[in-house]
C-alpha cells in the first residue's frame, strides 16, 4: 500500500494534537490558576492555556512537518518546549481515508497551519466552557482545505458518565466528521452573533435581517458549530474583529458540509502566509441559503466595513 498523502498525514496528526491541546486546557482549568493577561483589553484575554497550547500545537507539528508555515494567536517568545508538550501521535482512522486527489501531490512548503489555541478564551475564563474550541485550520493555495475543530467540554453538563469533549475533523472533497450534520429549521430564521464583542453595526445588521431568534454565543468555530448541528441558520458578524486563525478550521469543515462563509460583502477569505491577520470586513457564514442573507444586508453595514 502506497504511504498515504502528506495531507493526510497532517490532518491525521493535527487531530491527536488538538485532543492533548484539549487535556491542556481542562487541566489548566482544574489547577484553578488561569493566569490571566491582558493583550489590548479587558475583552482580549489570554491565559495560561491559550500559552501553553500554542506552544504544544506549534512545536508538536513542526517537529514533524518542519517546512509547514505555522501562524498561532499568540505572541510567544521561541522558548524551548517542554517535552511533555509534544504530542507525537495521529489518528489511524483518519490515515486510513483516501486523499482527495487534488491534494494528493501537496509538498509541505505549501501548507500554512492557523492555529488559534483557545478560542473563546472570554468566555474560558468566565466559565462558559461549552463556548471553547481548539482550531487547527490548515490552507494550501490561500484556500481552507482542512480543519480540526477541538472542544474540550462538550458534554460538560451531561452528568459524571459522559465523554467529556470531542473532535470535529474535515477535508474539502472528502466531508467532515465527528457530529451529526443537521440543518436549521426549515422558514426559521435563527441568527448567531457574538457574545462579547457587540456593536451598533453588529445589532442594526442583525436587525435588517429580522431574525426569528438571535443566539449569542463566544468564539468563531463554537458559531460554525451552531450552524451544521442545525441550532442556527446564519452567522452573522458585521464587525472586524475576527482573524484568520478563527476562520480557517471551521471554514474548511463548513465548505465540506457544503457551507459558506464569506466577509459582509461576500468576499472570500484568503489564508496564504502573507496576509494579512484580520478579517477586517465581519463573517456571513451559512450552511444552506447564504443567498436569502447574503442579499440582506444593508448597505450602510457594508460601507462600514472595508475589506
Amino acid at each position: 500500500m502506497a504511504s498515504p498523502a502528506l495531507l493526510m498525514r497532517v490532518v491525521a496528526s493535527a487531530y491527536s494534537v488538538a485532543e492533548k491541546a484539549a487535556t491542556i486546557v481542562r487541566n489548566v482549568m482544574a489547577a484553578g490558576d488561569l493566569g490571566i493577561v491582558e493583550k489590548t483589553g479587558a475583552n482580549d484575554l489570554q491565559t495560561k492555556a491559550d500559552r501553553l497550547v500554542q506552544m504544544s500545537i506549534c512545536a508538536s507539528l513542526a517537529r514533524k512537518f518542519p517546512k509547514v508555515t505555522i501562524i498561532g494567536e499568540e505572541d510567544l517568545p521561541p522558548d524551548d518546549v517542554n517535552e511533555e508538550l509534544i504530542e507525537d501521535g495521529h489518528s489511524e482512522e483518519i490515515l486510513m481515508k483516501t486523499c482527495p486527489a487534488q491534494y494528493t501531490g501537496i509538498k509541505e512548503e505549501e501548507l500554512v497551519i492557523w492555529v488559534d489555541p483557545l478560542d473563546g478564551t472570554k468566555e474560558y475564563t468566565e466559565g462558559l466552557l461549552d463556548h471553547v474550541t481548539v482550531l487547527i485550520g490548515i490552507a494550501y493555495g490561500g484556500k481552507a482545505i482542512a480543519g480540526v475543530i477541538n472542544q474540550p467540554y462538550y458534554n460538560y453538563e451531561a452528568g459524571a458518565d459522559a465523554v467529556l469533549g470531542r473532535t470535529i475533523w474535515g477535508v474539502l472533497g472528502m466531508g467532515a466528521f465527528g457530529f451529526q450534520l443537521t440543518e436549521a429549521p426549515a422558514g426559521k430564521h435563527i441568527i448567531v452573533t457574538t457574545r462579547s464583542h457587540s456593536s451598533t453595526l453588529v445589532n442594526d445588521c442583525i436587525s435588517a435581517l429580522n431574525p426569528d431568534s438571535v443566539i449569542r454565543v463566544g468564539g468563531a468555530g463554537n458559531k460554525i458549530i451552531q450552524l451544521i448541528e442545525g441550532k442556527a441558520s446564519a452567522y452573522v458578524f458585521a464587525s472586524p474583529g475576527c482573524k484568520k486563525w478563527d476562520t480557517c478550521a471551521p471554514e474548511a469543515i463548513l465548505h465540506a458540509v457544503g457551507g459558506k462563509i464569506t466577509d459582509i460583502h461576500g468576499n472570500s477569505f484568503q489564508y496564504n502566509k502573507e496576509v494579512k491577520h484580520m478579517n477586517s470586513a465581519g463573517v456571513l457564514a451559512t450552511l444552506r441559503n447564504y443567498d436569502y442573507y447574503a442579499s440582506r444586508i444593508p448597505n450602510t453595514v457594508k460601507q462600514s466595513l472595508v475589506p
